[in-house]
């Protein structure tokens, strides 16, 4: 999103707390071009094992950038919560927040860490109930500090005006949306994969696979405590791990598949089913979140209603007896391409200001 922003204005700078390429994947070449302003947190050692923690003193690093001199500032608020916009702005500036979710750990959403599996944990959360009871306080207030927000899905705008008393404007996110590639013949194999994470429960497609003894590749690196070893406890030997993938392999393993499988749970909007659309693919995803907006269920996929095995294992029976033409996959993911989120930012900006 942000490199999309950046094309429509190319002499603007990018302000962050703590600024790692290295973590930006095949986008690295990039980002390390743009003009990045970063906070005094940059010079801290071990800086990228301090991210989680840098949450407790967000508010006042961005309190301390100064961009009263912009006419304007459009924050993208996703991940930590919405403390950006603590940034100081002048009378005239306008203030815009993107907002990609809420922050999913301070309102009951499904989250990277089992917090209630393990005991210690369990104790962990119990005491970290007065912080994070600060910390809702702290992103309210940040929440009613910018002119106007911006939802990257229906989903995102529902919970914006449930937590923040704040309406907003859908814009969905850009998509990379390759030229699509009909093909004759799918492989026989199904696909899930990118963050590796608790919530977005690739352990879903896996147990529901191996149950079926279907083929099932599954790409994409960990997150946290969750690892390889933890799936693969649920793995036969149908199942088949690739890891960390080149965008190129992951375009050609989707345009082979019979389907790309998303169990994520509450997903706030989902860009890796509206790629498999983009190049032809079906979708299988769970009935909740943003995919509900992408996803046209009997035409481009099909939804299964729980998060659990068994109506995932019906789901994908069901998809057996379906289907689904590649063009329609294709047309439907073209709703979300860089150049719609390109106009609509620009027709936003220009209706705001007027």
């Amino acid at each position: 999103m942000v490199e999309a922003l950046l094309e429509l204005w190319p002499d603007a700078s990018v302000f962050t707390t703590v600024f790692l390429p290295k973590y930006s994947g095949p986008h690295r070449s990039v980002v390390e071009k743009w003009d990045v302003k970063t906070t005094i947190l940059q010079y801290l050692p071990f800086k990228a094992k301090l991210l989680s923690p840098f949450r407790l003193i967000a508010p006042w690093i961005f309190k301390s950038i100064d961009l009263s001199n912009y006419d304007l500032v459009i924050v993208s608020a996703a991940g930590t919560y919405t403390s950006p916009n603590f940034v100081k702005v002048g009378n005239k500036t306008l203030h815009i927040c993107y907002c990609h979710t809420p922050p999913r750990y301070l309102y009951g959403y499904p989250v990277a860490n089992a917090w209630n599996e393990v005991p210690w944990r369990k104790i962990l959360k119990f005491f970290g109930q007065v912080p994070m009871h600060f910390l809702r306080m702290l992103d309210y207030q940040s929440a009613q500090l910018p002119d106007y927000f911006v939802a990257n899905s229906k989903e995102v705008a529902a919970r914006i005006q449930k937590f923040y008393r704040r309406d907003s404007t859908v814009i969905y996110p850009p998509v990379d949306i390759p030229k699509p590639k009909i093909v004759d013949k799918k492989g026989n194999y199904y696909l899930t994969g990118g963050r590796l994470s608790r919530h977005k429960r690739q352990d879903l497609a896996i147990r529901a696979c191996t149950s079926l003894n279907l083929p099932l590749k599954v790409f994409g690196g960990t997150f946290a405590s969750y690892g390889i070893k933890e799936l693969k406890k649920y793995a036969g030997p149908n199942v088949e791990f690739l890891g960390e993938i080149a965008d190129e392999k992951k375009w050609e393993l989707m345009v082979g598949a019979k389907a790309f499988i998303f169990p994520s749970e509450q997903e706030d909007f989902g860009i890796l089913p509206v790629e498999a659309m983009a190049i032809g693919t079906p979708v299988i995803a769970l009935k909740q979140g943003g995919v509900l907006e992408t996803v046209i269920d009997g035409k481009t996929g099909i939804f299964f209603n729980e998060p659990t095995v068994e109506s995932l294992v019906e789901a994908i029976k069901q998809f057996s007896g379906l289907t689904v033409k590649q063009s329609d996959c294709i047309n439907q993911a073209k709703k979300f391409s860089k150049e719609i989120f390109k106009k609509k930012m620009i027709e936003f900006v220009s209706e705001v200001k007027s």
